[in-house]
């Protein structure tokens, strides 16, 4: 309801709405000279009225229906808790003799002492200046509880004669939004960016269940396996650079929607591709890459955009767990969609989620907050509060960037912490199945904890992170620290493997290995952002370009050295990149901003 208009009159206090004389649906009209309820005419002359009551002990003008207040050289303010939400006015007075009611929510000052006692606030404003009446006509339509106001324990203060005059301003109703209008537009985008990350991994690591009937099926050896594996990351290595780019000059909505349409085309694609030939299963595994490719450097331009630095860690940790949780999903239930209705099945039921995604992405998100026109004050407030630059790129500056020593170590580092990342996603199926002797189905379901553990790890690893600096620690030290907890974690455990004699004992040295690994998504993968926040699509791009050059080799590799040597063997590579990765980090890594 909005209301407005102005009462002037001398000597007259504004009617204070509570006490059991106005109830609901009543109208009130007050007029210079009179006051009218429901249209027939009640007082002429209400100021005598009100004389005559101010006459009266203090204690029955208190208890009177109708109360006015007249203090000397104050400015006093009722408010009615128990009102009715659905009024939002205020009805101001001021002067010597003026009296203001306010509904919903008390006007506070720096000059205004707030008394409350049994749920009625009392304010007090000294030294009030009249304010110009411009207006004597007004109609209220207003619904009160019953109070017993002689409860309420007002000051006897001392009266005096003066003139007041009374306002009432504009105001508008305020309308309480459902919980999921007043969720955070930002962490809609992150939850967003998380769904999309999970697909990512499901329509990924089904390649590495399915291809053990496909290589029954087609008689495919070691290497020719590995090199399926590997032909993802051809077209994947392709456009992490462009991506990037392409995110930080035409925003990240684009880029990530045409990533996540793409490679869900080539998922589905897949069997067919696979019945057609061994070169066609290859180039439509590239395409699949080509798609995922540009998913992290437009997921991490969205997010330098989106998110404060104060919650950058959890942020990411949320969006990379959804990789994480994506590999548990198609571990989990790729063997079996396999055994009731074959290999193909897999491809066809995760490629087709895509398109579902994509529709909420297309109504729901925006490449950052000054594009949203829903997006709350506060919440942009919050967002573009910082001092980081959210105008989009128009030259990359590489020479700039290459000279960076930082930025050489997020390459440097991310190659050598993917080599060992990729080589348990493409191939940890495979070590359960050959050297545990767990069939599809187990094989499958003992691949599930070490993502469940990282998912949940790279989480525990987003607080802490913040937490730290919130607590005043460095950037620096934070990403440090997180760092070599995400290499030296998986070098201990992976050393461990050849000593164990159980398979219990192996799964979890490989969930172990993984849930250590997570914390990379608050060292490195959160860098990018802290040195280069304006170009955290392309340093993004730049790095991981690094990590699918190790993914490319490292699954490559495994291949032929399994033909030729152990599963020790291909650890023991793991760990000397890690302890490489972990060195070149803590020497030239910084969580200052080096590229403006």
């Amino acid at each position: 309801m909005t209301m407005s208009g102005l009462i002037s009159n001398r000597n007259f206090g504004s009617f204070v709405g509570s006490g059991n004389v106005y109830r609901s649906g009543r109208d009130i009209s007050v007029q210079r000279g009179g006051v009218s309820i429901c249209g027939v005419s009640v007082a002429q002359d209400p100021f005598s009225r009100w004389q005559h009551k101010m006459q009266l002990p203090l204690e029955e003008r208190i208890r009177k229906p109708m109360q006015k207040s007249h203090y000397k050289g104050e400015h006093f303010s009722l408010v009615s808790r128990q009102s009715s939400p659905c009024l939002n006015f205020r009805l101001q007075a001021s002067g010597i003799n003026g009296c203001s009611f306010v509904s919903s929510a008390p006007y506070r000052s720096n000059n205004v002492e707030q008394r409350e006692e049994h749920g009625l606030g009392l304010s007090r404003r000294k030294h009030a200046q009249p304010a110009v009446a411009k207006a004597n006509k007004f109609r209220v339509n207003y619904k009160s509880e019953e109070y017993n106001i002689s409860e309420t324990k007002i000051d006897p203060l001392q009266s005096t004669e003066g003139t007041g005059e009374a306002i009432l301003l504009e105001g508008n109703l305020q309308q309480v939004s459902p919980w999921w209008q007043q969720f955070p537009k930002r962490w809609v985008i992150v939850l967003l960016c998380f769904s999309a990350f999970l697909l990512c991994n499901m329509d990924r690591v089904n390649m590495s269940i399915a291809i053990l009937p496909m290589s029954q099926e087609y008689n495919w050896n070691s290497a020719t396996v590995g090199l399926i594996q590997s032909s993802f990351f051809w077209g994947y290595l392709l456009t992490q650079i462009v991506g990037g780019i392409w995110a930080d000059k035409i925003g990240g909505k684009l880029v990530l929607g045409f990533g996540v349409i793409w490679w869900s085309i080539a998922t589905v694609l897949t069997p067919i591709a696979a019945k057609l030939g061994l070169p066609f299963l290859l180039i439509m595994r590239a395409f699949m890459g080509i798609g995922e490719g540009v998913a992290m450097p437009a997921m991490n331009n969205i997010l330098s955009k989106w998110i404060p630095v104060s919650e950058r860690s959890r942020s990411l940790a949320l969006v990379y767990s959804g990789m994480y949780l994506g590999s548990v999903t198609g571990l989990a239930f790729s063997p079996v969609l396999i055994q009731k209705f074959g290999w193909p099945s897999v491809f066809y039921s995760f490629g087709s989620l895509g398109s579902i995604w994509f529709v909420l992405w297309l109504s729901k998100a925006y490449s950052s907050p000054k594009e949203d026109p829903d997006l709350g004050v506060e919440e942009k407030k919050l967002i573009l509060g910082g001092n980081v630059s959210k105008e989009p790129v128009t030259v990359i500056p590489w020479k700039l960037i290459l000279s960076k020593a930082p930025v050489w170590a997020l390459i440097i580092s991310n190659f050598c912490h993917n080599w060992g990342t990729f080589i348990l996603l493409t191939w940890m199926p495979t070590y359960y199945n050959q050297v545990l002797k767990f069939n599809l189905t187990e094989s499958g379901l003992f691949c599930v904890l070490p993502w469940l553990t990282m998912a949940i790890f790279a989480n525990i690893g987003g607080w802490i992170a913040d937490t730290l600096v919130s607590k005043g620690l460095s950037i620096t030290s934070v990403r440090k620290i997180m760092q070599s907890i995400g290499l030296l974690g998986p070098t201990f455990f992976l050393t461990q493997l050849s000593h164990v004699r159980t398979p219990a004992m192996a799964v979890l040295c490989m969930a172990y290995s993984q849930g250590s690994d997570a914390f990379s998504q608050s060292g490195l993968y959160s860098n990018h952002q802290d040195i280069g926040p304006r170009y955290a699509g392309v340093l993004l791009g730049l790095s991981n370009t690094a990590g699918v050059l190790a993914g490319v080799f490292g699954t490559a590799a495994t291949g032929y050295i399994l033909q030729r040597g152990s599963w020790d063997d291909v650890f023991k590579v793991a760990v000397v990149l890690y302890i490489i990765g972990t060195l070149v980090w803590n020497i030239f890594s910084t969580g200052e901003k080096v590229l403006d």
